[in-house]
């Protein structure tokens, strides 16, 4: 082959290779629970966490105002204070993070990974304090708090070293006599609204795409895990992160509000409910700026799992069960409904039900634990609606009975033979309730996925390579999950974001987020000289 002419478009392609994800990224790998000895520092970590409870949580706030995070499954444990910010106080960190913009922009994005990289390590050394401390404000037990801290970790990791790669310009075509060149930006304030579900791993996620991409960010939490942010916050600190490029703000929803409507707000991260999801945008849109703010937005959904007549049923079952109950279906990728060949429907159901009845109901801090509480006694009464619902439309093929008396618990239940306008398939219930429904083939059950709203994760079982293709070629989620279960994105290998009401379609952890976090700029420089002024 010859060589590439200079200034063509072959030569462009040969000196700009697609950006990919980073070659020295590597996922931080989880803890082995069987193992005694990581059995003994995790409950050693959770017993000297609990010793120093309630947790103080720093944050931006001049008023009175607390909030109290409680344990799920305890609730009478308090296991953080933290100040309510008014709208003053989140003016005045907009303020602060305006103010620092325009000098960490300037620093050269080797430091700011350095920085994040820094803040990586930091977590890495308190991985079992951090895992602990999310199973007590969330209820997420053991292996789910502890994959949450791993993928905290390796969204700084992961979004440090796309950042210097996206640092680079990007050649363009060039003809001689010019240069043209395409590079990025950092857009400004990056507003990141984080839920509660995966209290490290998306408030994480999203605050360190705005940084490394030389942005600043004021982090509004769930009210439900200010202390997990908290330690965002002292990770981020201990790493040698100027002051206002990353500022707290604790409180509830008047105070995200109040963030989402600050005019000097130039990009929103948020990931969270539908109608939340859609306030954020009015608000985005409502307000007179000089710029448009930009809406990355991460929210519900309704997924689907396709099982064909020729699946395995001993793969089906275990990885049914773990999407749909792990952690109390409380997942926006969590699968909450199941439509199944009707051939093979009755034997499905029967194989569920016997497993649904053998999950383990209980505190988070137990290792037998399956299925832990729910997040707050609102959720409690949501999946109880639904229960009610349920039982009155269609039959409960089985429920598990054995929950405790205290705590934020629910039944986990599995529903069948539910009229196919059921609220139970249709609306996201964010719970322990999973819904089966016979389908006489996989289009059958293409066409029902198509009509939903949400379009976030997806699962299919099936032996066949053409049925396979077939789906991929149907489906509307963002991600479609083959032979496997439908939870446990891991980032840079299955980069994770919804479409239609489940989101903007932007995909953290993989190779195009951090665009979601800049402005384009092409340069095209006249490179003919006519002189040289001395």
């Amino acid at each position: 082959m010859s060589a590439p002419v200079e200034g063509s478009i072959e030569s462009v392609a040969a000196a700009a290779p697609l950006r990919v994800a980073p070659a020295a990224f590597a996922s931080e790998p989880v803890r082995e629970l069987r193992r005694p000895a990581v059995r003994e520092a995790l409950q050693s970590a959770l017993t000297t966490l609990e010793g120093e409870l309630p947790l103080q949580v720093q944050a931006c706030a001049s008023g009175g105002g607390r909030l109290w995070s409680l344990n799920p499954c305890r609730p009478q444990q308090v296991v953080a204070v933290a100040p309510v910010a008014g709208e003053g106080d989140v003016g005045a960190a907009v303020g602060a993070a305006v103010g620092a913009g325009a000098c960490w922009a300037a620093v050269p994005a080797t430091e700011r990974a350095e920085v994040l990289r820094g803040a990586a390590a930091w977590m890495r050394e308190r991985r079992d304090r951090l895992a602990a401390l999310a199973l007590l404000e969330c209820a997420k037990p053991w292996a789910e708090a502890d994959a949450d801290v791993c993928e905290a970790i390796d969204f700084l990791e992961y979004y440090a070293r796309a950042a210097v790669a996206l640092d680079e310009p990007l050649p363009l075509v060039s003809p001689p006599g010019e240069h043209n060149s395409m590079r990025y930006r950092a857009r400004g304030v990056v507003a990141v609204i984080a839920p509660w579900n995966f209290p490290f791993a998306i408030a994480t996620g999203m605050s360190a795409a705005g940084i490394a991409t030389g942005n600043t960010v004021v982090l509004k939490p769930a009210e439900q895990s200010p202390a997990c942010a908290g330690e965002l916050a002292h990770a981020l600190a201990a790493a040698g992160l100027p002051d206002g490029v990353f500022t707290l703000a604790t409180g509830a929803g008047e105070t995200g509000a109040a963030l989402a409507r600050d005019a000097r707000v130039q990009t929103i991260a948020f990931t969270g409910s539908v109608p939340v999801g859609r306030q954020i945008i009015a608000a985005a849109a409502a307000r007179e700026r000089r710029h448009l703010t930009r809406v990355v937005c991460e929210m519900g959904g309704k997924n689907c799992v396709l099982v064909d007549g020729d699946a395995d049923l001993d793969e089906v079952v275990p990885d049914v069960i773990a999407s749909a109950y792990a952690y109390a279906g409380q997942k926006c990728s969590a699968a909450s409904r199941v439509l199944v060949h009707e051939r093979i429907h009755d034997t499905l159901v029967e194989r569920l039900a016997g497993a649904v009845r053998l999950l383990r109901v209980g505190d988070a801090a137990s290792f037998e634990t399956n299925v832990p509480a729910l997040i707050d006694e609102e959720s409690v009464r949501r999946v109880a609606r639904y229960a009610a619902l349920a039982r009155e439309e269609g039959e409960i093929a089985a429920e598990q009975d054995a929950i405790p008396d205290a705590g934020w618990y629910a039944a986990p239940s599995l529903v069948t033979g539910l009229p196919a306008n059921s609220p139970v398939l249709e609306e996201e219930i964010f719970g322990p309730l999973l819904a089966v429904q016979a389908v006489r083939d996989i289009d059958a059950a293409c066409d029902i996925v198509d009509a939903l709203p949400f379009a976030l994760t997806g699962g299919l079982f099936s032996r066949d390579p053409a049925v396979v293709e077939r789906v991929i070629a149907r489906s509307p989620v963002g991600n479609l999950y083959v032979n496997r279960g439908t939870t446990g994105a891991k980032v840079a290998r299955q980069p994770f974001g919804g479409n239609r009401l489940s989101g903007s379609g932007a995909k953290a952890g993989g190779p195009d987020y951090l665009l979601q976090f800049v402005d384009g700029q092409v340069v095209s420089e006249n490179t003919v000289r006519h002189g040289v002024v001395l």
